[in-house]
């Protein structure tokens, strides 16, 4: 709440795991109360109402709401704030309800903005006509404290001008959802969306471009060939190569492997420029910081933390940091916009539809035709 003095109200639309995840993050929040859910399966609001029956909220907070529509959780006008943590294949459908509702409701949407460029466009448009109303994408590895660390020295030129950024990702396999919609490009956008818009939206910030084509190299080798849904075997990717050219001439790499349990960080991130070079590990929470005048002896190598966090959670603490630094803009009454905007939300989609379309037509796909064939 800090010196803004207000409380602010929030609404979870989706309690599935990454939905109970906010609620968690916001109750450690000062000056934030979730005083409602929507969701429509059954035992999603349950796990919320058991998780919610021994939580122990940094504000004090009323009995929790239970809608199983969001147009309900709309119409009631209990909050401020509504977090969209629903299957991806549903996000633009309920940010078009949100966006049009009489009432007014400032916006938090999990990653990625839609699945499809197109509806991102539609979103954009209907965001135009609302301009009091702040929606945030939650992109929130920018958030990961090892990674804001490596952003920031990238910002004070502590590599120089940036001409290579990649990306490793070694990880588990996707988790069980509700349903199970995860396991089709049809529900989640494919894999490089899905997952990856993460990365390729740190690639554009740390290169500080725009991308202009991309070629990737993927396969569904290890994960989910066993499993049948309705008698469909799962179609998402489990690791791909992918490269991004920029308008500056930078490049960034994508390495996504999700049958990699073995490995002792999940996420490593290096970045090189004229000058130096500096890397972060997750979960480590090291950054390693050289120059090329330095050498090998002068690499230093540290670890981040962020005092601010009041719950790790899932992610590093970067959900606690996305929600505090989203309540700071939306007490700034516009005068501050939200960190991780619909454009940047736009982007990191069209990079990962247009890798999906290049493993597919096995050629660089320009980002412009990803555009313009789907708007």
């Amino acid at each position: 709440m800090g010196s803004e003095g207000r409380v602010l109200r929030y609404g979870i639309i989706g309690v599935g795991m990454m939905g109970r995840e906010h609620l968690y993050n916001l109750a450690a929040l000062p000056g934030a109360m979730v005083v409602a859910v929507a969701d429509s399966h059954p035992g999603s609001l349950e796990a919320a109402l058991a998780a919610t029956a021994g939580l122990k909220s940094a504000t004090p907070s009323p009995p929790l709401k239970v809608f199983t529509h969001h147009g309900a959780l709309l119409d009631s006008g209990m909050c401020d704030i509504v977090v969209i943590a629903t299957p991806n294949m549903t996000h633009a459908r309920i940010l078009l309800d949100v966006l049009a509702h009489p009432k007014p409701h400032h916006i938090l949407v999990e990653k990625p903005l839609c699945t499809t460029v197109e509806d991102c466009h539609k979103v954009l448009e209907a965001a135009k006509a609302r301009p009091e109303l702040l929606v945030q994408v939650g992109l929130e590895y920018r958030y990961i404290p090892a990674v804001a660390e490596l952003l920031a020295k990238v910002k004070q030129n502590a590599v120089g001008r940036v001409h290579m950024v990649a990306i490793r990702e070694h990880r588990f396999p996707f988790l069980v959802k509700v349903n199970n919609w995860n396991r089709f490009n049809k529900n989640t956008g494919g894999t490089l969306v899905e997952k990856c818009c993460h990365f390729f939206d740190l690639m554009t910030l740390i290169t500080n471009s725009t991308p202009v084509r991309v070629m990737a190299s993927g396969a569904q080798s290890v994960n989910h060939l066993d499993e049948r849904y309705e008698g469909k075997v799962p179609d998402i990717l489990d690791n791909a190569y992918v490269i991004v050219e920029y308008e500056n001439g930078s490049r960034g790499m994508l390495d996504l492997c999700m049958f990699a349990e073995g490995s002792r960080n999940e996420q490593e991130i290096c970045v090189v420029g004229g000058s130096g070079k500096a890397e972060a590990f997750v979960p480590d929470s090291t950054v390693r910081l050289g120059s090329r005048k330095g050498g090998r002896e002068g690499v230093q190598c540290y670890e981040v933390h962020d005092e601010r966090v009041r719950f790790e959670g899932l992610h590093h603490g970067s959900s606690y940091l996305e929600h505090m630094e989203f309540a700071i803009a939306v007490h700034s009454h516009g005068s501050r916009p939200p960190a991780v905007g619909l454009e940047a939300g736009l982007m990191s989609v069209a990079v990962g539809v247009a890798a999906q379309q290049s493993i597919l037509k096995g050629r660089f796909v320009f980002i412009k035709e990803v555009i313009n064939t789907q708007t």
